[in-house]
């Protein structure tokens, strides 16, 4: 009925890499393809869902589970999932996956610097997490597991928006998904 095969699409980096950013314009462009998506990030789901969860290592992989079996039911439903979350451990990633199934899964880590990131960064978390602040903050006061073996690897300290949707669209093209 949709023309289009369901996915998820599991955008991962730290904090101000690009994640919500690109999501959010793959999903236009997704749109304007008449393809059914949506977008699931930190203003939909922390906000609602998962408002009751901090940010300790624990809730953290309680606001992943949550978010993936969400996800999971967007795909049964059709849709291609689009999801932007810093997801900081391998393990929780490697979870998600399990739940959606790998031949629906992709992994999109967006590489980039701490150092850029800390430039682009609007609301001044990582000085506030310098200054402790912010506790258990990803790249400064805890880890970021690096994917292992993402289906794609954007550098978006190079790349622009549009070139890094652009790899994205390719790789659904590629995989037959639209």
């Amino acid at each position: 009925m949709n023309r289009h095969k369901s996915v998820l699409i599991w955008i991962t980096g730290l904090s101000a890499s690009g994640k919500s950013t690109i999501a959010h314009e793959l999903e236009s462009q997704l749109f304007q393809r008449e393809i059914r998506s949506y977008v699931l990030d930190g203003d939909n789901i922390r906000h609602g869902l998962n408002k009751n969860l901090g940010f300790t290592p624990e809730d953290r992989h309680e606001n992943l589970r949550r978010i993936g079996e969400l996800s999971r039911l967007f795909v049964d439903a059709g849709m291609v999932t689009i999801t932007a979350f810093i997801s900081p451990y391998r393990s929780d990633r490697q979870m998600v996956r399990e739940l959606v199934g790998s031949e629906q899964f992709i992994e999109v880590y967006l590489k980039c610097s701490v150092d850029v990131c800390e430039t682009r960064d609007p609301k001044g978390l990582y000085q506030k997490a310098k200054r402790g602040e912010i506790q258990n903050f990803t790249g400064v006061s805890s880890p970021y597991e690096v994917p292992e073996n993402p289906e794609l690897v954007l550098e978006t300290d190079i790349l622009s928006i549009d070139e890094s949707v652009a790899k994205i669209l390719a790789c659904l093209d590629a995989r037959g998904i639209v």
